[in-house]
Formats: C-alpha cells, structure tokens, sequence
C-alpha cells in the first residue's frame, strides 16, 4: 500500500471524543504517519492508547441485518458491508431496526465488525466486502490504479478550524505564528483545502505557522488543554469542543465554497466495485432508500436523538442538539451531477496542492467516480 493509499481518515474513530474510543480504533501510529508525510512541514503527535471503553452499539450491526432480511432467505439479496465498531452509520443501523422494514426489502445484511477504516477498504478490495463507507478521493486514486470502485454519497457533514472563545484569531493573517492541531496528517482532505484557502491571502500555513499533526481525539485533548491556538479536527469533535465553549473560526464547508463549490460536497459516501453494481442494482437501490429513510427518521425526530445521546454518553442537551444539528446539515440532498462537480473542482485543488503523493499521476477526477442509479431501477426504491 502506497503512502497516499493509506491517508484517508474519513470516518471517525468515535462519535463522542469524550468515550475516545479503543486502541483498536485509532489512527495509525505518528511513526507511520511520519514516513506518509515526510515532505510536510509539522511535528508528528503519537497516538497513545485511548481513553475509555468504545460505545456498546455491536449488538446493532447484527440486527439491522434481520430487520431488511427477507422472510424468504433464499429471494433476498445479500449485502456484505464491513464497517468500523462505531460511527454515525451505527445510527441509522439502529433506526432501521426499529422501523422494521417491509419485507419486499429483500435484503439479507451481513455486517463484517473492523477495527478501522484501512481494515474495512482491505476486505473491500479483498472480496470479503461488497460496501464500506470511504471517500471519493480514494475511490479516484483507486480507480487510477485499476480498482473499478464507484462513490454514492453518505455525508456532507465536515469539520472546522476551531479557536477558544476568547482567541485572539480573528482573520487568517492572525494564524501566522500560532500552533495549530491538525488532525489525520499531512495528506488530511481538510488540511490540504484550508492551505489552498490561506494561500489565496497570501499565507503559508506549513510556513508560517507551528503544525501539530496527530490522533483526532488526541488534538480534541489538546485543545481542551490549551495546548494549541487552533484545532482543525473531525466534525464530532468540532461539536464537542464547540459545547465547551470553542468557536468555530473557519467552516471546511465554508472552504470547499471559496475554492469553487457550488454547495456542501459529500465528501464520504458508500463504495462498492462496479461488477457488484451492474449485478445488483436493485438492491443497492432498495438499500439507499432504507439509508434515506433512516437519515430523514434522524432528522425530525427527538426520541431517536434521546437514544443516540444515551448510547454516546451525551447527558448534556445543548451538546446533542450540536451533534444533531450538524448531522442533519450533512445529509446529501442534491442530485448526484451536482456532487460529480463540485468533487471534480475540489479534486483539482487537492491534486494541486497534494500533488502526487496524493492523488497519483491523474490531474483530473475519473469520470466514473460517482455513482448513478440506473434509470430502470430508480422506482424501485
């Protein structure tokens, strides 16, 4: 595996930074994460083992299979998904359950349990797995190297530089001299968007300021700790450190739109190989409606959320209400063109500014990146 091929931390290792997660979860170790990123400027945090316990949602994986299972096992379409022990999709798994879904569903899940999103793309590219969550940038890279995978969006949901309330970091020109925490490393999609973003006002963020690469949940303690002007980290944790009064300096959303974006870019979505989506359109059809019906469930409902901060440790209502709030502007409502282009604009400014250790010797996005429903399959959902 290349070193770009394995920077990708585009699910989170834990949901509530406060849980932290397991050790199992964390991102690679800063020793790996220095022979990644040997050409960036910035000093490398270690990974220390996590906190405490991972959340105690296992039990869901399992059970979302048997609420879109078929009662006729042998007319159902099986759908083998590899996925981290934690994460916002663990959410909808539970949603689903809950919602029992008809059973003209048809569809038998198998939910393979891994330690981290490099685990869940090695039995993706393995056979052992039919769908992960990942991003569109490694499907690109994967597709360069001959991989025919495909990208349907999942989330829009992204993080943002974040400051202490009472910071003195008012416009990007302040950033200069300042540490700042930046979390998944050099080759970090958000990292590589706000360099793009400052240098525009003339700022070289690697230059010109003090970088601290390392661990999310690390640079979130970091942060709370004051050990560090600026924290550029996961959506979660942006949430989390926004409760404890953090202000958002600077939205990545905000970014992806001055760097030619027309909205807000799903960044992360469901990846499966071409071959499985010519043989099981409508399956995969039937099982982004089930996925949609879960998000939109999440997005008007209180009860769920109840559940959700129970199960994240969550006493606090304002916090969730962050966590809530910031989970339903991610939700991917535009047509799937819209998200084709808005990834092919942010691609040239990531192949740019990442150059090849990122993005391989493809200066443009690969056509067949995104996926679309066929036609004939469309009303089926």
């Amino acid at each position: 595996m290349t070193p770009a091929q394995n920077m990708y931390p585009e699910t989170t290792p834990i949901d509530n930074p406060d849980l932290a997660g397991t050790a199992a979860g964390c991102p690679p170790r800063a020793k790996d994460e220095k022979k990644r990123g040997s050409r960036a400027q910035g000093r490398l945090l270690p990974c220390r083992p996590c906190l405490c316990a991972a959340l105690g949602l296992l039990a869901v994986f399992g059970l979302f299979g048997a609420a879109l299972s078929d009662s006729n096992a042998e007319a159902s379409d099986r759908l083998r998904i590899a996925l981290q022990k934690t994460g916002t999709f663990s959410w909808e798994l539970a949603v689903a359950r809950g919602e029992e879904p008809p059973k003209e569903a048809g569809l038998d899940i198998e939910v393979m349990e891994v330690a981290s999103p490099e685990a869940a793309k090695i039995a993706l590219l393995g056979g052992s797995a039919d769908l992960i969550l990942s991003d569109w940038l490694w499907v690109a890279r994967q597709r360069n190297f001959g991989e025919k995978l495909v990208f349907y969006p999942y989330s829009a949901a992204v993080g943002a530089l974040m400051v202490p309330k009472a910071s003195n970091i008012h416009n990007l020109a302040d950033l200069e001299g300042k540490k700042i925490a930046v979390a998944g490393g050099p080759l970090d999609k958000s990292w590589l968007m706000l360099q793009a973003f400052a240098k525009r006002s003339g700022l070289e963020l690697p230059r010109q300021a003090d970088i601290l690469y390392g661990a999310p949940a690390l640079l979130y303690q970091k942060a709370l700790s004051g050990e560090a002007d600026a924290s550029l980290n996961y959506w979660n944790f942006c949430a989390a450190l926004e409760a404890r009064g953090y202000r958002r300096f600077l939205s990545i959303d905000e970014v992806e739109r001055s760097l030619g974006a027309e909205g807000k870019v799903a960044m992360v979505g469901y990846v499966f190989r071409e071959e499985f989506a010519k043989t099981h359109a409508p399956a995969l059809a039937r099982f982004f409606a089930a996925a949609a019906k879960a998000k939109d469930i999440l997005a008007h409902s209180e009860a769920a959320w109840e559940k959700i901060g129970e199960r994240l440790g969550i006493a606090d209502k304002a916090e969730l209400a962050l966590y809530r709030q910031t989970y339903i502007e991610g939700i991917p409502r535009r047509p799937i063109a819209n998200e084709a282009a808005d990834a092919r604009q942010l691609y040239r400014v990531l192949a740019k500014t990442g150059g090849q250790e990122l993005v391989g010797d493809a200066a443009e996005l690969d056509e067949g990146t995104f996926y679309q429903l066929p036609e004939a399959v469309q009303g089926e959902r």
